[in-house]
């Protein structure tokens, strides 16, 4: 643990670490909150899923545009503005009453506008520590990110049930704003700026690593989607059992990138880490009891935030500086596409087969998590003793002859 404090105690690291966490709170908070809102409203959690489908759609396709857009800009124009937006349709949303259609609209706008907090502060991180303590940063950021889900979702719930839907989305606007506005008043903000890439949007998905890294992150987070429909299925929705199932789910990964996260990153460790869900996810499908689920899905939690911390390191030393935020910008949208084929698939095969299924679903796609790193190691590069900075970005020099 010593080595999280020594991070922590550098100059720049804790504050970031807060602001960024508090600006993307509200991602752990809107899917439920407009689910709840929506059905109290239509009756319908077909409408709520139309709408959160698109404001997926919107954060798939915004991923590496509004990343790119930061080296063209600068990251505080580009933020001030999808938070601006972004905020506006959330509230929009929240009180006046609209058609579907005009929702599903207005929730594109939404995801479309999603602050890219992630790419940005992932692209500073380099600039705050040496490349030794680079690695321990990104697992110390993935292991925090789950106060994000454990949290969130229970505010959601809670400010939903016990005040109103109207007010529990409205929170969640407010954690945006206020979280984005301490973000982008941070000094560290400002001193980094992204050089403007000379190459064409999707190009950086030619670097292998940047590309087993979505996909493998696509693979991760349908497995996450899938283990949560699945609970949410074996208990119910007037149960809390499920709750604190996923709860305990999300603290493993939390212990696993505390534990592990700083552990040097070889050719085997994206499919080890991978492994680790693999096994935790399959032996929960066994029995679907409170006690063997929490215990199953803690084990399996252990490997989440490690393989998401080689998922981070391995792109951060495979890319240009120039091309870091879109490179984080489209592994962030396999992540928003695996989560959203992950639900669909657990929600048709619960329907068709039960709960079950829906974690042996999560198992298979953890199992090709696992796989395609293993097959394509090769193209992971070995960071053992080497610096996971990115590429600096390099100009002729004129020089006077």
């Amino acid at each position: 643990m010593g080595i999280y404090w020594n991070l922590l105690q550098t100059p720049g690291v804790a504050r970031i670490i807060a602001a960024q966490l508090t600006a993307r709170f509200p991602f752990g908070m809107l899917s439920l909150a407009f689910l709840i809102h929506i059905e109290q409203v239509y009756d319908s959690y077909g409408a709520a899923g139309l709408v959160l489908g698109a404001m997926s759609i919107g954060q798939a396709i915004a991923g590496p545009l509004t990343s790119r857009l930061m080296g063209r800009w600068g990251m505080r124009p580009v933020i001030s503005l999808t938070i601006a937006i972004c905020a506006t349709s959330i509230v929009l949303m929240a009180v006046i009453p609209m058609p579907i259609i005009s929702l599903m609209l207005v929730g594109f706008v939404a995801g479309i506008s999603m602050p890219p907090i992630q790419p940005a502060v992932r692209t500073i991180y380099p600039k705050l520590v040496n490349s030794k303590q680079l690695t321990p940063l990104f697992s110390l950021d993935a292991s925090a990110q789950e106060i994000i889900w454990v949290l969130g979702p229970v505010v959601a719930t809670f400010v939903a049930i016990q005040v109103s839907s109207v007010a529990g989305i409205l929170l969640a606007a407010t954690f945006l704003v206020g979280g984005g506005i301490w973000f982008l008043v941070l000094p560290e903000v400002g001193r980094v700026r992204i050089p403007r890439s000379k190459r064409k949007l999707g190009a950086v998905l030619k670097r292998p690593a940047v590309l087993l890294s979505t996909v493998v992150g696509f693979m991760l987070v349908a497995a996450c989607a899938s283990v949560e429909a699945g609970v949410v299925a074996t208990f119910g929705h007037g149960s809390t059992d499920s709750g604190w199932v996923l709860a305990v789910f999300a603290a493993g990964s939390l212990v696993g990138g505390l534990a592990f996260g700083h552990m040097q990153i070889g050719p085997w460790a994206l499919a080890g880490r991978m492994l680790i869900p693999t096994i935790g996810i399959g032996l929960a499908s066994v029995f679907l009891n409170f006690w063997w689920l929490s215990a199953t899905l803690f084990v399996a939690g252990i490997g989440i935030a490690p393989a998401l911390a080689v998922l981070f390191g391995i792109v951060s030393a495979s890319v240009k500086f120039s091309d870091t935020a879109e490179a984080y910008g489209w592994v962030g949208t396999g992540q928003l596409i695996g989560a959203a084929l992950g639900s669909a698939i657990a929600g048709f095969s619960i329907d068709h087969y039960g709960p079950t299924s829906a974690i042996l679903a999560a198992a298979g796609f953890a199992a090709l998590g696992c796989l395609i790193p293993a097959l394509g190691r090769r193209w992971h590069p070995d960071l053992r003793g080497r610096d996971a900075s990115p590429i600096p970005d390099t100009e002729p020099v004129a020089v006077v002859s």
